[in-house]
């Protein structure tokens, strides 16, 4: 296995793990997540807060397999697209909060840029395996 494939493997790994962990918490701490969820979409926060948490551990799933780790590597690009409202929302909601709790809903907007890249790359090199 080439050095090339085995970084490749290893970086849908480590966007997995990502996912799975970020899956788990909304599953086991949504109340969080609910605050985010934009105002405008119908329904209840919790729903949406528990749909991304199941959306988050599939598309790990998808990651950890060879033979889906191109489609959830594209999904995934898409998943992190999606919740950028979210990510929006909240640098609202905290636009007055003391600075370091500012700074990471800030940070998050500028985050969601490498995120879809890298779910971008891990579906391109997957290709290659």
């Amino acid at each position: 296995m080439s050095r090339s494939s085995v970084a490749a493997r290893r970086s849908a790994y480590a966007l997995a793990g990502l996912l799975a962990a970020a899956g788990v918490t909304h599953l086991l701490n949504p109340e969080p997540y609910d605050r985010i969820v934009p105002r405008s979409l119908p329904g209840s926060p919790r729903t949406y807060t528990y749909v991304s948490g199941v959306a988050e551990l599939a598309l790990a799933a998808g990651l950890a397999h060879p033979r889906t780790r191109r489609a959830a590597g594209l999904a995934a690009a898409g998943f992190f697209a999606a919740v950028f409202p979210a990510n929006v929302k909240m640098a609202v909601d905290w636009r007055m909060a003391p600075p370091a709790r500012r700074a990471i809903a800030y940070g998050r907007l500028p985050l969601q840029v490498p995120l879809v890249l890298w779910g971008l790359k891990v579906a391109r090199e997957s290709r290659t395996q």
